[in-house]
C-alpha cells in the first residue's frame, strides 16, 4: 500500500497526524506538501496529489484543506480523478464501493484526528463493487466529451 498525501495550511496539522500514524503502521506514503501552517493555495496541492495518483505509483491519494471541499473540487479537475469528500466511515466505504474513488478528501478543521484514522482504514479495506462500473463508464465518457 502506498499513499499520496497533500494539504494546504488548513489541513497541515491533520496531514502531519496521519503521517505519524502511517509511520507507526509502516504504511508507505509520499507527502506532496504543504510543509507549514503558512497560508497557501489548496488547488496547487490538490493538483500535485491528483497527478501523482495518475502515475499508478500510488494506491490512492488523500487531500486535506480546511473543510475538504475546495481541495476535492481542485483534485477533480484533473482528468481521471474521482476525489470524494468523506466525513465518516460510511462515506469512505461508499466512496470506494460505489464510486471507486482514487482520492479521498478530508477537512482539517472538521475531521477529528482519530476519526480520520478510522476513515482512512475503512477506505483502504474497502473493495470497489464492479456492479457500479457502468456509472463510472458514464463519468469517463463525460470527461472524454469535454476534450472534443
Amino acid at each position: 500500500m502506498k499513499i499520496a498525501i497533500g494539504s494546504d495550511h488548513g489541513g497541515y496539522e491533520l496531514k502531519e497526524f496521519l503521517k505519524l500514524y502511517f509511520n507507526d503502521q509502516e504504511i508507505s506514503y509520499d507527502d506532496f506538501g504543504t510543509n507549514s501552517l503558512e497560508s497557501v493555495d489548496y488547488p496547487d496541492f490538490g493538483k500535485k496529489v491528483a497527478q501523482a495518483v495518475l502515475t499508478n505509483k500510488y494506491d490512492f491519494g488523500i487531500v486535506i484543506c480546511g473543510t475538504g471541499i475546495g481541495i476535492s473540487i481542485a483534485a477533480n479537475k484533473v482528468k481521471g480523478i474521482r476525489a470524494a469528500l468523506v466525513y465518516n466511515e460510511e462515506t469512505a466505504r461508499l466512496a470506494k464501493e460505489h464510486n471507486n474513488a482514487n482520492i479521498i478528501a478530508l477537512g482539517g478543521r472538521t475531521t477529528k484526528p482519530d476519526d480520520a484514522i478510522d476513515i482512512v482504514n475503512v477506505f483502504m479495506k474497502t473493495i470497489f463493487e464492479e456492479r457500479h462500473q457502468k456509472r463510472l463508464n458514464k463519468i469517463n465518457q463525460m470527461e472524454e466529451s469535454l476534450d472534443e
